[in-house]
């Protein structure tokens, strides 16, 4: 690992001007490239005190032995410069999107004496119109076998070209009138490349042309009684719009865009981008990039635009490009793609309309492509055992941790703190084990504290288990908190329900820093567990903390263990937080019925039936409340001083009108729908697994 300020230039050797720098390391290989407005402010960013630094940026300038940089004119320069290195070096460092497969256009050969029709894949050749890229070839047939019955051109190879001009005799196309036949004579070159020109036309979107000219053909060819000719053209206007449905109308005015989308977390970003021409889709793609250096929304759409018009020319490179967040700056990037096109583009976020709805379905399609880019990484049982092996080696541990538990504190301002507990075993999420907790040792907001009273409970009643089940030695006593007398928290231990807290772990991980890892820790030395490793997963920083070290665990950038830890982190966060928000949501549409002991949802929706209101409900006397089926007098009396003790409801304003709503309790309370209108789960088959403790 190199020290950063042995190959430190002086500040006065660096030009203050814009410019593209290079990392190299000790084998003079380029690790990063980069570009600057200002090279010296840019540079003396990277040689700060390492503390200071992005894991990822601390991880480059370490591996990195030497500096140097090239001086240009303008920043579009720097852009133009910085894609022609990245592609030259191919730098270790930068983001680099790479996909697995090439994506298919539908090419048209303007370049051939008798143009062709055919999907073509890899770079583009000059003199080739290009329509796509599509997601597969398949789709490009489907349209070119429509297109085939108006748009007769040639899609044969050369070979089988040259071999029908020798014999005479056209292929099959050329038979059932899906090819002009050029090959045998029957149409010149002429024609030809103008009927290869209105196919492109025609795939380009200017479509209306070509249909009102068909249907006037066909009036004319009925008025003339050839209902044959008629019938053909009827057929050859059904299969022109049966190939424009393919690529539904999304934008008005013929609108030229691509829509570029970005969905990302801390360690990979999709990337999906949209071909809108002529006001269609006409074209799919994206990108998975692992993030191994630090950067920002707006830099990750600044290498998705190097990617995508780095090679391109004119028309490829459209009027407009929508962007989820603009490079900073984004001048320099604008100019750049109109010097590409040859006039002027649009580079901006789309803020309403037909344009912005496009948009959401660009996101929700990258958003897609990483979730399921992170499916098929985790269902992959050499990665996941990779990435145990990692682990353990990273945490100092014996065997690979099989089983994991994760561990996370949520609440809203201190109010309805919960935490949560999920469990992988063998690198796969395990939801049956999944555990959610209520915490009662104390009220406010103390994640340290609550982190400890949650280990504590977890495992005091993993020492209860062992002990029941004859598997405890030493003679340890685990009899506290209710453990000795066969219950805990209210839960029956003989009651055939499986036991759930079994089964230990090899590995404790919890949800953020020092603070954290040391009260689960403390919570298990207390019970006197010292089999079990304990780490944390600090979000910010992605640091993996374990206990009594001053100094975090970084894992490699590109490390599966790293990415195991992660995806086990955000799976307790997410448990946690859809507890917390269906406890909120109890909470604010809780009532005075609720304070009534005994009185179950069933027998409270009785009650409300009955009077039709709780405003009606308060003022019933207590034989009246007795007439309700399953309402004995002693609840009954229970009701009637829970409401006489219930402060009623503040009038409600209409703050339209100013009118006071005096019969604001007329109405039953919804019981079925949360604060915000997101339904509440009650009773849920995944209440099996979030059982409260």
């Amino acid at each position: 690992m190199a020290d950063p300020s042995s190959y430190r230039p002086k500040p006065g050797d660096i030009p203050d001007s814009p410019g593209v720098y290079r990392f190299r390391d000790e084998h003079r290989r380029v690790i990063y490239v980069g570009k600057a407005k200002s090279l010296r402010q840019r540079l003396a960013n990277y040689f700060q005190d390492l503390a200071n630094l992005h894991p990822r940026t601390r991880t480059m300038v370490t591996t990195a032995a030497s500096v140097e940089w090239t001086v240009v004119s303008t920043e579009v320069e720097a852009l133009q410069l910085e894609y022609s290195w990245i592609k030259e070096f191919d730098p270790r460092f930068n983001v680099k999107y790479r996909d697995d497969k090439s994506y298919p256009y539908l090419a048209v050969t303007m370049n051939e004496e008798f143009p062709r029709v055919q999907v073509m894949r890899g770079h583009k050749k000059k003199g080739v119109r290009y329509f796509g890229p599509y997601a597969h070839a398949w789709a490009i047939r489907d349209t070119v076998d429509l297109l085939l019955r108006v748009f007769p051109v040639r899609t044969c190879s050369a070979g089988v070209f040259k071999n029908a001009a020798r014999t005479g005799r056209p292929c099959l196309l050329g038979y059932i009138g899906k090819c002009s036949a050029p090959c045998v004579g029957r149409i010149s070159a002429e024609d030809h490349r103008e009927l290869a020109e209105e196919f492109c036309d025609f795939m380009a979107g200017r479509t209306g042309t070509y249909l009102r000219r068909l249907e006037k053909q066909m009036r004319e060819a009925a008025e003339e009684m050839e209902y044959e000719r008629a019938a053909r053209l009827r057929d050859d206007i059904e299969a022109l719009k049966k190939a424009m449905e393919k690529n539904a109308v999304v934008l008005a005015d013929a609108t030229d865009a691509d829509l570029i989308a970005v969905a990302e977390d801390e360690l990979e970003a999709a990337v999906q981008i949209f071909h809108v021409r002529g006001g269609r889709v006409r074209g799919q793609r994206g990108w998975v990039t692992d993030k191994v250096e630090e950067v920002t929304t707006g830099a990750l759409v600044e290498h998705a635009l190097q990617q995508l018009y780095g090679e391109e020319t004119g028309d490829a490179v459209p009027k407009e490009v929508l962007v989820p967040a603009l490079p900073d700056p984004v001048v320099p990037v604008q100019q750049w793609l109109t010097d590409r096109r040859g006039s002027n583009v649009s580079l901006r976020i789309p803020q309403r309309g037909d344009k912005k709805a496009l948009m959401e379905t660009v996101q929700r399609n990258a958003q897609q492509a990483l979730a399921l880019h992170k499916t098929k990484r985790a269902s992959d049982l050499t990665t996941r055992s990779r990435a145990l092996e990692e682990i353990a080696e990273a945490l100092g541990l014996d065997s690979a941790p099989l089983r994991i538990e994760c561990y996370d504190i949520s609440h809203l301002q201190g109010d309805d703190v919960v935490a949560s507990m999920v469990v992988f075993e063998d690198g796969l999420q395990r939801k049956s084990e999944y555990r959610r907790f209520q915490i009662k040792g104390f009220k406010g907001q103390d994640d340290v504290r609550s982190m400890h009273e949650v280990i504590t409970r977890r495992f005091r009643r993993y020492l209860a288990e062992k002990e029941k089940t004859g598997e405890w030695t030493d003679g340890e006593d685990a009899s506290t908190n209710g453990a000795a007398n066969g219950s805990w928290n209210g839960f029956a231990e003989d009651d055939g329900r499986a036991k759930r807290f079994a089964y230990p772990p090899q590995l404790v991980v919890v949800d953020g820093g020092q603070p954290q890892v040391a009260a689960a820790q403390r919570a298990l030395d207390e019970l006197g567990i010292d089999d079990i490793a304990v780490c944390g997963l600090a979000k910010r920083l992605e640091e993996v903390w374990v206990p009594g070290e001053d100094d975090p665990v970084v894992l490699p950038r590109t490390s599966e263990g790293l990415y195991l830890l992660q995806r086990v982190r955000d799976e307790a966060h997410r448990f946690a937080i859809s507890y917390q928000r269906t406890k909120r949501a109890k909470r604010f549409r809780a009532g005075p019925l609720d304070d009534v002991p005994g009185l179950g949802e069933t027998r409270k929706q009785a009650l409300i039936k009955h009077f039709g209101s709780v405003k009606k409900l308060r003022s019933a006397t207590i034989d009246q409340i007795c007439e309700v089926p399953g309402i004995g007098r002693k609840t009954a009396e229970a009701i009637a001083v829970a409401l006489a003790q219930a402060a009623p409801a503040a009038p409600a304003v209409n703050t339209a009108t100013g009118e006071i709503m005096e019969d604001m309790e007329d109405a039953a309370p919804d019981t079925t729908r949360g604060s915000a209108g997101e339904p509440v789960p009650t009773g849920a088959p995944d209440d099996r697994r979030g059982q409260e403790t």
